[in-house]
């Protein structure tokens, strides 16, 4: 996405075309974002009142994993590191930023450093260290027993690999039968790796604040909401592109978006089973709650009523986080300047969409805002 704060994974099916937009593209394209991690700010801060502070001198460390630039976390993470720091002055503040490999890392220090319109905290507090590890959060990141709060926000729906192809559509909620339960094995499996990896990471007493796309109890999810359906409007428009011949059905299927949307069951599940290794390497769920964060492109057309505003302040934000995936699905043996060309025409005609009619359209998020502490 991102989305929010994207941390894609670095192996797999297609794994090397997902990265977010970079140059600063992100933050900018995602405000939505950025409203889902300030709806986060209490949770965390909850979190660490949890957590004895001032008994020693070690560094508190703090993790954002699946960073992106760094813009749509940065106001939270000021704040959360400003508390530490008034309830415990005497610890120096040590702030890990993390994604894949193919992360856009000066586009994340130049927003640190202040080198952009969004505001850092850097500077505003004294002896904070900040550092950057190129390493997906499907692996361990840190040392044993060195993480005192971990945090993501709009990533952990991507998988580590893609399982399969979706013959159908491209997304795993228009997938059926086996190559539905494909993805759903392949989303059980890497929610225990990435927990169990950072219950390595983390010291007792350590929490998480993980904040992740998902299927709520009224059965919603990303841009299905009760508007028009943002994915089905996004595969009926690459279908229609194999239909007038622009790509091939091969290229339709090799559009396969990587992700899967966990119910609050699939998302407990290996948290509250007293037989999983997650429970037993001593993960606890503390809160599991589900949101609706509405789209902010859509609020403000229902304010201002300017439709090609409309969509062109909407179509950039979907392409922020999939269109590398678009393009990495085109064959190779087509010129570079004609796979440019596809892509380009492929969102354009999304925005012609909108723009012509508005009513319905958005990418209302919905997510699991999950708590969960080291024993």
């Amino acid at each position: 996405m991102g989305e929010g704060d994207m941390g894609m994974p670095g192996s797999g099916s297609h794994a090397d075309n997902i990265t977010m937009k970079g140059g600063g593209y992100y933050s900018l394209a995602t405000k939505g974002a950025k409203d889902v991690i300030d709806g986060a700010t209490p949770l965390v801060s909850q979190a660490l009142s949890q957590m004895t502070l001032g008994s020693t001198m070690r560094p508190f460390t703090a993790a954002d994993m699946g960073c992106a630039d760094g813009g749509t976390s940065i106001q939270m993470i000021g704040d959360i590191l400003a508390q530490v720091r008034k309830t415990a002055p005497q610890r120096p503040l040590a702030m890990y930023y993390t994604d894949q490999p193919g992360n856009d890392y000066n586009a994340l220090f130049q927003v640190l450093n202040g080198g952009t319109a969004i505001k850092s905290y850097l500077g505003e507090l004294d002896d904070v260290f900040v550092y950057a590890s190129a390493t997906s959060f499907y692996k361990q990141i840190l040392p044993p027993e060195s993480l005192d709060l971990g945090f993501s926000a709009t990533a952990m729906h991507w998988l580590s690999q893609k399982p399969c192809n979706i013959t159908t559509h491209i997304q795993a909620v228009g997938a059926q039968g086996s190559e539905l339960r494909a993805f759903s094995d392949q989303g059980r499996r890497d929610w225990e790796t990435i927990l169990l990896r950072r219950a390595n990471e983390l010291v007792s007493g350590g929490h998480l604040v993980l904040v992740n796309f998902g299927v709520d109890e009224a059965g919603r999810y990303l841009g299905n909401t009760g508007g028009r359906h943002m994915f089905n409007i996004m595969n009926d428009i690459w279908q229609g592109f194999v239909q007038d011949g622009t790509i091939t059905p091969a290229e339709f299927e090799a559009m396969t978006l990587p992700q899967y949307y966990k119910t609050v069951d699939e998302f407990t599940d290996p948290l509250t089973n007293r037989s999983s290794p997650v429970h037993q390497a001593g993960l606890r769920l503390d809160h599991i709650e589900t949101r609706v964060v509405r789209c902010p492109f859509a609020e403000g057309f229902r304010a201002h009523g300017d439709a090609a505003a409309f969509a062109e302040a909407y179509i950039p934000t979907i392409r922020s986080w999939n269109e590398s995936i678009f393009f990495g699905a085109l064959s190779s043996d087509r010129p570079l300047e004609e796979r440019t060309e596809i892509i380009d025409r492929y969102y354009g005609t999304y925005q012609d969409m909108v723009r012509q009619d508005p009513e319905g359209h958005g990418m209302d998020y919905v997510h699991a805002y999950i708590i969960i502490r080291k024993e």
